[in-house]
């Protein structure tokens, strides 16, 4: 009997021994699942991907970006005497003519007999005309149709030159000279400017405008 009540006294030792590393076991593995839960941390919702109409236009990244640059139109105005500088006009647009009657409003050019003078703008020949005021003239329209652009006093016309020619800017058109109501003893260039609109006839009426500041850069 002794040796059975050794051999159960054996088995329920390692039973109850057993048990105990279950339970104890176990206690240490919810605990070790209960350290590793408070010191995760999820990562942030991902953002949604834009749409396209978002990305539309944006400047893709680790590239800079596109330098603004602004067009300046250049001066479209030429002196339209050859040779002649800025610093040589001098501003007759407002003086008196005819008593004080009426204003100048052009420029006179002065420059010897027989210079080339020059088509201010890029154009379109609209009359070649003389009367006893002006003499021989010029009126170019320009491309848009809303200026025009009046020479007088020539000498002579350019060779070849005839109304609905097109004149690029620079072209020679005609030479300095008298004739008309100027003297002989000072021939010049009479310009004038001319704001009008596309429908209107060379002859009629329009705002004459100073063309000293826009060719003398004042």
């Amino acid at each position: 009997m002794k040796i059975v009540d050794r051999i159960l006294t054996i088995v329920i030792t390692a039973t109850l021994t057993s048990a105990v590393w279950i339970v104890a076991g176990g206690s240490l593995i919810e605990n070790a699942n209960s350290s590793s839960q408070i010191k995760v941390t999820r990562p942030a919702a991902a953002a949604p991907s834009p749409t396209p109409s978002e990305t539309a236009g944006a400047e893709p990244l680790d590239t800079p970006a596109a330098e603004s640059t602004v067009t300046v139109q250049p001066n479209q105005l030429l002196i339209p005497v050859q040779n002649i500088r800025p610093s040589d006009l001098s501003d007759t647009y407002s003086d008196s003519r005819d008593g004080g009657s009426r204003l100048h409003e052009a420029l006179d050019i002065m420059a010897p007999k027989g210079t080339s003078v020059l088509s201010a703008t890029p154009g379109v020949i609209e009359r070649l005309f003389q009367s006893d005021a002006g003499g021989k003239t010029i009126y170019v329209r320009s491309v848009d149709g809303e200026t025009i652009y009046y020479y007088a006093h020539l000498d002579d016309y350019a060779q070849g030159l005839k109304e609905g020619q097109r004149v690029r800017r620079g072209q020679r058109i005609g030479t300095v000279g008298s004739s008309g109501n100027a003297s002989e003893d000072a021939p010049h260039l009479h310009f004038a400017i001319l704001q009008t609109t596309k429908d209107a006839e060379w002859w009629e009426p329009a705002t004459a405008i100073n063309p000293f500041p826009l060719l003398s850069n004042r």
